[in-house]
């Protein structure tokens, strides 16, 4: 039997967003049917369905009832009440949130799990699906092992992991992307004030990145913060001195950054 054979009567995407986009085309281009899409308003669900060859509405009861596959990827504090409102009989059904426990399928499904794609999603960006790790989390060994499958037609990294641990992965990414970007963000801000093109920020940003992933992001640390140096950051500070909410962050992250390295150096 093969692969598609598991998903041959379809699958449908509950969700229309940044998550739903990506992975209903990967799904698509991987060569499985995409039943329906569903999303709260006729335009978005229309918008993908083109995409991937696939009926669309925006009500809930009228989502085909014999799918193979159900995927939730919408905002994680919808899916609880969206669960509540989907009355299937036949099918697999997951979610695709990073910080949601698998238990909030228990007692109303018996086939479900989590299919969490880690990375970061925007419409208007294209991504190569095949770096972008999967964790996979399912009731029951029979419906693990379809998942498994599923991702491995998509991407070169696949992981189990539980909900707890999902839940710290989704708290680290946190900090390794949406703060990280929130500070590159900051510096826009900070050089716009000055009339500085943000640009020549780029090669630096790049080789940040690369060493915490070359090495361990630690031994990767510079900067005044790492080596204690009070008087550049006080420098620093007062000419932050107009910008509360950034000197605020600055005070912040040095004493992080000096206090975590200097417990890594005593280890």
């Amino acid at each position: 039997m093969s692969l598609k054979s598991d998903f041959e009567n379809g699958i449908v995407v509950l969700g229309a967003g940044n998550v739903a986009t990506h992975l209903s085309i990967a799904l698509s281009k991987a060569g499985f049917f995409i039943k329906c899409i569903y999303s709260k308003t006729t335009e978005s669900a229309k918008e993908l369905a083109l995409k991937v060859d696939s009926l669309y509405t925006n009500e809930l009861s009228q989502i085909p009832d014999k799918a193979d596959l159900y995927i939730i990827a919408v905002k994680d504090e919808i899916i609880e009440e969206m669960i509540k409102h989907l009355d299937l009989k036949y099918g697999m059904i997951v979610h695709t949130a990073g910080s949601i426990s698998i238990d909030i399928f228990e007692n109303q499904f018996k086939n479900y799990g989590v299919f969490y794609p880690l990375q970061t999603f925007s419409k208007s960006r294209k991504i190569n699906f095949s770096n972008i790790p999967i964790c996979i989390e399912a009731s029951n060994k029979q419906l693990e092992s379809k998942l498994l499958n599923l991702a491995n037609c998509l991407t070169n990294s696949v992981s189990l992991i539980n909900s707890e641990k999902r839940k710290m992965l989704h708290l680290s990414a946190v900090f390794a992307c949406n703060f990280a970007n929130h500070m590159y963000s900051a510096a826009t801000e900070i050089l716009d004030q000055s009339g500085v093109s943000f640009d020549l920020l780029k090669p630096l940003i790049i080789e940040t990145v690369q060493k915490a992933i070359d090495s361990n992001p630690i031994k990767a640390q510079t900067g005044p913060a790492v080596r204690n140096d009070k008087n550049v950051i006080q420098k620093h500070l007062e000419m932050l001195k107009d910008n509360p909410e950034f000197e605020k962050i600055y005070r912040f992250v040095s004493e992080s950054i000096f206090i975590l390295n200097q417990k890594k150096g005593k280890k």
